[in-house]
């Protein structure tokens, strides 16, 4: 069984969404939340497999919380499920961890199909948003990295953190201590001109660092 948990401030729509899961037999609904409030707590007491995310939500954002979720339990697969389709609501979700971006206008057997895409290792999209992906990348050229003067270090961690891995991975991937890992970041921080994590990953992917 997938258990999967759902993360949507319109009640109608997270009702509807519950019952689609329910009335599954290969899918478990784990909970159907209004905002991301209790969202850490949650998960240690559901342990979903698949998140099904909604963007904008009041408090913590449907982006902020992906970012918490690969944080704190990165094994757990995100799918965002949003009315937004514009480059920089997809890249920003992305580059926090989120792993499929479906559009509200999907319907019942796409979202189903893409939860089970997503557990079983795959990156659903809608159609639109993997067009905006791919002409994104094919219209950005692909400066050379060490234009920034990047360590062969900086661009290992780099890598890292556009995969999504907290400190604590990278220090593990990388063989170094947490501390060491924020001394690099900080660095990478001022050679690329940015101010925090997720303005990093989305000028590497965007300029394709690494």
């Amino acid at each position: 069984m997938i258990k999967v948990s759902i993360y949507e401030d319109n009640d109608s729509l997270r009702k509807s969404l519950s019952h689609l899961i329910m009335g599954t037999e290969t899918m478990e609904l784990a909970g159907a939340y209004p905002d991301c409030g209790t969202l850490l707590q949650n998960f240690r007491e559901a342990k979903p497999d698949v998140v099904v995310m909604d963007i904008d939500m009041p408090g913590i954002s449907g982006i902020e919380a992906t970012s918490m979720i690969k944080a704190s339990f990165p094994e757990i697969q995100i799918l965002i499920y949003t009315v937004f389709n514009d480059k920089q609501k997809v890249f920003e979700a992305l580059c926090s961890g989120a792993t499929g971006y479906l559009l509200k206008k999907s319907n019942a057997i796409q979202i189903l199909e893409a939860i089970a895409d997503l557990y079983n290792g795959g990156s659903p999209m809608t159609g639109e948003i993997a067009r905006k992906v791919m002409e994104f990348f094919s219209k950005n050229p692909h400066p050379d990295a060490n234009d920034y003067a990047l360590s062969s270090r900086e661009l290992d961690i780099l890598r890292c953190i556009v995969k999504g891995d907290s400190y604590k991975m990278v220090a593990d991937s990388c063989c170094i201590s947490i501390g060491t890992v924020r001394t690099h970041i900080n660095s990478i921080y001022k050679k690329l001109h940015v101010n925090s994590k997720s303005e990093a990953v989305i000028k590497a992917m965007k300029e394709r660092l690494v």
